[in-house]
C-alpha cells in the first residue's frame, strides 16, 4: 500500500510545527503533499525533520522573497523529479507537479487554489482542467486545498456557485475522479469550518485519473490531534488532513 497525505498546515505551521510533525508521522504516509507551507523557520524546521525521518526527497515552492506568502510542498520516502507542463497553472506558489518513482509510479499535481474573492479562481480551475485532458500516460493524482466543492453536498451553508460545480463535472467528464465520492459517494464531511459561523465545507480535494481509479483503496479526512491535551479540531490546523490510499502496482 502507498499512502499519501496531504495537508494544509496553516500559516507554515507557526508553534504548531512540532505537533504537525509528529502527527504526520503518524498517520504513517509515504508521500506528504502539503499546502501553506512558507519560508520561515517553522516550516524549514518541518522540512528538516521530515528528512530526518526518512523523507529525504522533497520539493517546495514558498517564495523566499515574500515569507509569509504561502506554497505547497511535497516530501517523499521515494524519489521525486518536477515536470513541466505548459498547460499547467501558473501560480507559481500555489502549484507544484512531480513524478514520484515507486511501485505505483505516480505523477502527483499538489493544488492549493486561491479564493473566489481573489478572482484568481477561475483561470486556475480552467488551468487544471486544461492539464487534466492532456494528462500525460500513467497515473495521475491531483491533490491539495481546492477552495472548491459541490453545491449542497459539501456545504452547511451556500456559498459554492455553478462555475465550481461544472469545474468538479468537467473534471469527471474528462475521466477524473473525486476520490472522496468513489469511496463514500454523497456522505457529508467537511475539511474546513468557518471560524465565525461554524459552518463546514469540504474544501480539500484529491482527484484520480481512469488509471490510477482501480488502485485506490481508501480516502479519509482526519484531524491532526495534540498528544497529551484536550482535544481541539483545529488543535494543530483549521484544515483537516487527506489520507488516500492506494495498492501498490
Amino acid at each position: 500500500m502507498i499512502r499519501v497525505v496531504a495537508w494544509n498546515i496553516r500559516a507554515g505551521g507557526g508553534r504548531r510545527v512540532e505537533g504537525i510533525f509528529q502527527q504526520l508521522l503518524c498517520w504513517q504516509p509515504h508521500i506528504i503533499v502539503l499546502s501553506e507551507f512558507r519560508d520561515t523557520p517553522p516550516s524549514k524546521w518541518l522540512a528538516r525533520s521530515l528528512a530526518n525521518a526518512g523523507f529525504v526527497h522533497q520539493r517546495g515552492v514558498a517564495d523566499r522573497s515574500e515569507v509569509r506568502q504561502n506554497g505547497v510542498f511535497i516530501a517523499s520516502i521515494f524519489s521525486l523529479r518536477c515536470y513541466q507542463h505548459p498547460k499547467a497553472p501558473r501560480e507559481q506558489a500555489r502549484w507544484l507537479l512531480a513524478r514520484v518513482k515507486s511501485s505505483l509510479p505516480l505523477m502527483v499535481g499538489a493544488m492549493h487554489i486561491p479564493n473566489q474573492h481573489t478572482g484568481r479562481k477561475p483561470d486556475y480551475h480552467n488551468s487544471v482542467l486544461n492539464l487534466a485532458r492532456s494528462w500525460p500516460p500513467g497515473f495521475g493524482l491531483l491533490i491539495g486545498d481546492t477552495n472548491s466543492g459541490q453545491i449542497g453536498i459539501d456545504e452547511q451553508r451556500p456559498v459554492f456557485n455553478a462555475a465550481t460545480n461544472q469545474w468538479f463535472s468537467d473534471l469527471e467528464e474528462a475521466h477524473w475522479h473525486d476520490a472522496f465520492r468513489l469511496k463514500h459517494n454523497d456522505k457529508r464531511e467537511y475539511t474546513w469550518y468557518s471560524p465565525n459561523k461554524g459552518n463546514g465545507f469540504r474544501l480539500d480535494q484529491a482527484f484520480v485519473n481512469g488509471k490510477l481509479k482501480a488502485h485506490l483503496l481508501d480516502v479519509q479526512h482526519v484531524w491532526g490531534k495534540v498528544d497529551g491535551k484536550p482535544q481541539r479540531r483545529e488543535s494543530l490546523s483549521d484544515h483537516a488532513a487527506l489520507l488516500v490510499d492506494f495498492k501498490s502496482g
